[in-house]
């Protein structure tokens, strides 16, 4: 299976559901003026542990959960419009065809049900990866900026990241973390990720790129830079690999859409109950048509084509 070494200094981002010292966390709410955090009667007058306490068992919000649980949706017939079962990726069979092969990955969907600040946010999406090119690999990331309204989805749909991702036998390994970024001046910074030269995601060979180590150098010193701004918090990180074993617990990989939601615990979600609908383009509930109250993204893989 992949390498579970460590990708990239992604790992090394604390996200607001890991801080263990809760003053750190009503440090945080106030500096990001979280809307539902300050309407608390006389915030600043409670203790630490009476406001989370408050706060918590009212809001339970999901951005102070750490763990993720994982999705998987199989491409469907062309043109078929009927609802498509959701799985644990652990559950689905590999395809062997894709060893040696290149990928394609894609953001098909962030949804922020709930972020620290409340209102619009302005959401760093980073993505790391090994590329395993002959007999060597090197790291790659690719970071981009979302607006998005609290309690709504980006407007995106097949967003590039990776071109021509380059497999190797023993499957790949993805890194991905989310830095909600409320300091203006970084929100400046922010619009130089919207011009085209990222606009594109990241074209890879199947040699290695010079110029891929200063570029993964400088996206993910500015995703540490920014995830260490007072008015900034990173919020959502998951590592992912995927390979070809039958083992009980591994991730398989084949081509699909693998989701990732942010939950209080890897057993929160029954995928049996969900469905994802193509003609709405959402993930429901079966019973009540309810959406995932929860904060997460998809991702589809896909062979490269020349």
């Amino acid at each position: 299976m992949p390498s579970d070494k460590p990708l990239t200094s992604l790992t090394d981002l604390k996200v607001i559901g890991e801080y263990d010292d809760p003053e750190l966390i009503v440090s945080k709410l106030e500096q990001m003026k979280d809307p539902e955090f300050l309407e608390q009667p006389d915030v600043r007058e409670k203790g630490v542990e009476d406001i989370l306490n408050i706060f918590n068992s009212v809001q339970n919000p999901p951005w102070s959960h750490a763990t993720h649980q994982f999705g998987y949706i199989a491409p469907p017939p062309p043109g078929s419009t009927e609802v498509q079962v959701i799985q644990h990726p652990s559950a689905i069979k590999a395809d062997p065809t894709l060893k040696n092969s290149r990928l394609n990955i894609r953001l098909d969907r962030l949804r922020i049900h709930k972020y620290p600040g409340g209102g619009l946010h302005n959401v760093l999406v980073s993505f790391a990866a090994r590329n395993q090119v002959a007999d060597a690999q090197e790291f790659v990331s690719f970071s981009q900026t979302y607006r998005v309204p609290e309690g709504q989805s980006a407007g995106i749909a097949g967003y590039p990241v990776f071109i021509g991702l380059n497999v190797g036998a023993q499957g790949i390994a993805f890194e991905c973390s989310t830095v909600n970024v409320k300091n203006e001046a970084d929100q400046a910074v922010l619009s130089a990720l919207e011009s085209s030269p990222f606009q594109t995601g990241l074209e890879l060979l199947t040699t290695a790129q010079p110029a891929i180590a200063p570029f993964t150098t400088l996206t993910l010193g500015l995703v540490k830079a920014f995830a260490k701004r007072n008015e900034n918090v990173p919020v959502q990180k998951f590592y992912l690999g995927l390979d070809f074993e039958d083992a009980a617990m591994g991730i398989r990989l084949a081509e699909g859409n693998y989701i990732a939601v942010q939950v209080p615990d890897e057993t929160t979600i029954d995928w049996n109950k969900w469905i994802y609908k193509p003609e709405l383009g959402q993930i429901l509930h079966k019973a009540d048509g309810s959406s995932l109250e929860y904060n997460y993204l998809v991702f589809r893989v896909s062979r490269y084509v020349d």
